[in-house]
């Protein structure tokens, strides 16, 4: 097969369907679409190829910068292509979480500018956070850049009802699936997949898969971020449901080991997520899922959650160990009574939020540990004294209750964390200070 351009080999990627023997559902035909097949490696090639592309004539006569609010496939994505038409790209994030794909970046000579953010997404509502400003800002005609606004541009959505969608239902030799499960992201694809295959057949039921609370899966959003996507529509479900890390690192080694598919952790969330929820709707017929990118630029992320499938020992005092009566259990307190607690208690604070967002505004007194590093400091024991109380803050609760629970399971009397965290801190009106 001969192109002209790399970018001629977007799209058009294999739908393969996976051995009953690997799923053992006896009544369904379970197919993966390879997206990691794309020529710069992922789904997102499509979105940023099909946001890009008809500003691109322009932005080079006018030498613009192409800018993305991303941290990971698209920006990957769209490096390649500014690299490709003599432009320079900026990724622009709260937070580079995969080191990988950050030095990737780099590699591919983009610029990563890491914004002081007060969460870890996006957040419209947000008027003062310096994320959302610089969003706005990038929104105003006259910019000297080219932003591809993927959360918010609907082109994201229409690279897939123009490729993605059409292909499954042309690979299926014109039939639609029973079941669509796709992972949540910016919800492009899965938005514009679902609206292709609702226009062939009403009646397909598609499954989005969004990650747990407190929990990281590269790609993937929990509920409440979802919610600040302008893509993301909650009736384009029939149902939403969350898969852990764990969870995503499970389905992910049976594609790899299993099924020849070198899938990342978001290809693996949505094989388990797909397999859970087609058995225990005891399904019968057609199903697709996603298969977003590669493994390789995840080694890191599996090393920190799951050691012993890269040859090293487990860690003691894990988060990975906590059981859910542990977290149910997980000492928190309102903000009224962190307020109180911290005039009379007088508590160290700990923020583990990353730097950027304790720079932008942190609870007077509190102490930056980043989550990463702080659960580093725990595998070697308790890093604070047992007489010293401990109040744990996040951007909105869940990772400081986590920390809670293994705090509490590792001995500590008084560890508590801040309910709602920074984001119910700052909207209660409680007093905040910047760096």
């Amino acid at each position: 097969m001969r192109y002209d351009r790399i970018t001629d080999a977007i799209g058009n990627t294999p739908l393969v369907r996976i051995d009953p023997q690997v799923h053992r559902l006896p009544e369904v035909e379970l197919y993966a679409k390879l997206e990691l097949l794309n020529p710069f490696g992922s789904v997102k090639d499509r979105a940023a190829w099909h946001m890009a592309r008809p500003h691109l004539d322009a932005a080079v006569e006018q030498g613009s910068q192409l800018v993305e609010l991303s941290s990971g496939n698209t920006a990957k994505a769209l490096a390649v292509i500014a690299g490709m038409h003599g432009l320079s790209f900026k990724s622009v994030t709260n937070r580079m979480r995969i080191p990988e794909i950050k030095e990737l970046l780099l590699l591919l000579g983009a610029e990563i500018e890491e914004l002081p953010g007060q969460s870890e997404c996006l957040d419209p509502t947000a008027t003062d956070d310096p994320l959302t400003l610089f969003h706005r800002a990038l929104a105003d005609s006259g910019t000297a850049y080219l932003h591809t606004d993927q959360y918010f541009n609907e082109h994201n959505t229409e690279a897939h009802t123009t490729g993605t969608g059409p292909e499954i239902v042309k690979d299926l030799d014109g039939h639609v699936p029973d079941w669509f499960i796709a992972c949540v992201g910016t919800a492009g694809s899965s938005t514009g997949v679902a609206r292709v295959l609702r226009h062939h057949d009403p009646t397909v039921r598609v499954v989005g898969l969004v990650a747990a609370k407190s929990d990281f899966v590269p790609g993937i959003r929990t509920i409440d971020e979802a919610h600040e996507v302008g893509l993301f529509d909650p009736q384009t479900y029939d149902v939403l449901e969350s898969v852990t890390s764990d969870q995503a690192i499970d389905g992910m080694l049976t594609l790899n080991r299993r099924c020849g598919i070198l899938a990342g952790p978001t290809g693996g969330a949505a094989y388990f997520g797909a397999m859970r929820h087609l058995r225990e709707q005891d399904a019968r017929g057609t199903a697709v899922f996603i298969v977003c990118d590669r493994v390789e630029s995840y080694l890191g992320y599996v090393r920190q959650r799951r050691p012993e499938l890269l040859g090293r020992l487990r860690r003691r005092h894990s988060l990975a160990d906590l059981t859910e009566t542990e977290l149910r259990a997980a000492p928190a307190i309102s903000v009224t009574e962190a307020q109180r607690w911290i005039a009379d208690g007088r508590p160290l604070v700990v923020d583990v939020r990353s730097p950027y967002a304790f720079a932008a505004l942190h609870i007077a007194g509190s102490v930056n540990i980043v989550d990463e590093v702080f659960g580093e400091l725990l595998h070697g024991g308790l890093p604070f004294s047992h007489s010293r109380p401990v109040l744990l803050a996040c951007p909105v609760g869940e990772q400081s209750a986590r920390y809670a629970a293994l705090l509490t399971r590792m001995g500590h009397p008084d560890v508590r964390s801040l309910d709602g965290g920074i984001v119910a801190w700052r909207d209660a009106g409680a007093p905040l200070v910047r760096e």
